[in-house]
């Protein structure tokens, strides 16, 4: 009986990592419990760009947006925003929307709460101190969260996508970014998209693809009447 009872004890103990991190995940992602997957009941379109701020690809992407005088929302990392202040201040300028990422791009599930909330603290500072504003949104490296997320991020709203079409990689920016792109409802959707590819798994060249399937979409989505929105915290 003192074996079956050390067995069960072993058990549950090895499947505590699995439900902190990928059980937690994905219980919140299906209830939906503070997520926000997609937006309100207005029309329209948000494009999100995650793991900058880039000094080269992010400065593009802004020359991009003011083109077509789109807002966008930006994920940022804690560790980019202090080496490159002056993209995020232009971000800011420009009227588009800054978010926290990380401080590091460090899985949700590697990290214990104490650890989590040093990420997110750690971006708000830096992006408060470029910006002089307090950032409203949250979106995880990858989309993983936690048994801790929810209450560590109590003050943000947590974002993540309704399309995503691995922009991360050359190949999927060559193959499929543009059709993907071109097939998005414009009645809420939000896409994930990325304007760093220095990340563990990215490609460092990828938001140069991304960035001319991108512009080719916009020049064609703009003349249709598509309209571009930030993400404004608002949820579904």
């Amino acid at each position: 009986m003192k074996k079956q009872n050390l067995a069960w004890i072993t058990g549950v103990i090895a499947l505590l990592p699995f439900a902190y991190g990928m059980g937690a995940t994905a219980l919140i992602r299906k209830t939906r419990y503070r997520i926000t997957q997609q937006l309100d009941e207005r029309k329209g379109i948000a494009l999100t760009f995650d793991d900058g701020p880039h000094p080269v690809y992010t400065m593009q992407l802004l020359d991009l947006l003011k083109r077509y005088q789109i807002k966008a929302t930006f994920f940022v990392l804690g560790q980019n925003v202090r080496q490159y202040p002056n993209v995020v201040e232009r971000m800011h300028k420009e009227g588009h929307q800054i978010g926290i990422h990380h401080d590091r791009h460090t899985s949700s599930w590697l990290l214990t709460p104490s650890q989590l909330s040093h990420e997110i603290k750690e971006t708000h500072r830096a992006i408060v101190n470029v910006t002089g504003e307090s950032p409203i949104l949250y979106r995880p490296p990858w989309g993983l969260l936690n048994a801790a997320t929810l209450f560590v991020t109590k003050p943000y709203q947590i974002i993540l996508w309704s399309h995503v079409f691995q922009d991360w990689k050359i190949e999927s920016c060559k193959s499929g970014l543009l059709e993907g792109l071109r097939n998005t409802p414009a009645e809420g959707s939000i896409v994930l998209l990325h304007d760093d590819g220095t990340n563990r798994g990215a490609d460092d060249e990828a938001p140069a693809y991304m960035l001319d399937r991108l512009s080719i979409y916009l020049e064609e989505a703009v003349a249709e009447g598509v309209e571009f929105v930030p993400v404004n915290g608002l949820k579904r």
